[in-house]
């Protein structure tokens, strides 16, 4: 075409330039009128095909988020597992280290307050044994050890 517009530019008159100009603008127009044409036609196919591979991405995309989605949840109850094994560790060195302290200041523990108090009943079973009367029953001897001590008596220096 840029031929045909030279050879026309050089030797002929500016008539058939315009015509020549005109066909081919008009050539240039059924073009494009025809290419609008087929991708109208493929427009359908172009869409469907579109589509498909959307639900292809969309089918991949969702089983990579719900497999990360259940590593993290994963990693998170393994670091609630660690943490509160770690609680319990310190909890129990607390506790050894509180005992340890209560018992270097002597304070007795539940455990041997519960021993004194089971050997103090064995005794005083035995002592009733040995009196020969009935023992007493266990809510007077609670009341007087509730009781105050009456105050004594002072000596008077002669």
């Amino acid at each position: 075409m840029a031929k045909k517009l030279k050879a026309l530019a050089e030797g002929s008159a500016e008539n058939d330039l315009a015509k020549t100009v005109r066909e081919s603008a008009q050539s240039i127009w059924l073009a494009g009128l025809g290419a609008f044409s087929k991708a109208q036609a493929g427009g359908n196919k172009v869409f469907d095909t579109l589509v498909k591979q959307g639900r292809t991405l969309e089918s991949r995309t969702r089983k990579l988020a719900t497999s990360k989605v259940t590593e993290v949840t994963s990693n998170v109850g393994k670091a609630a597992t660690r943490a509160t094994q770690t609680w319990d560790k310190l909890e129990q060195v607390f506790e050894d280290r509180v005992a340890r302290a209560l018992q270097r200041l002597g304070v007795p523990t539940n455990k041997d307050i519960q021993a004194l108090s089971k050997r103090v009943e064995q005794l005083t079973e035995s002592v009733q044994k040995l009196s020969s009367r009935p023992p007493a029953p266990k809510q007077a001897a609670a009341k007087r050890s509730a009781a105050k001590p009456q105050p004594r008596k002072r000596a008077t220096k002669r």
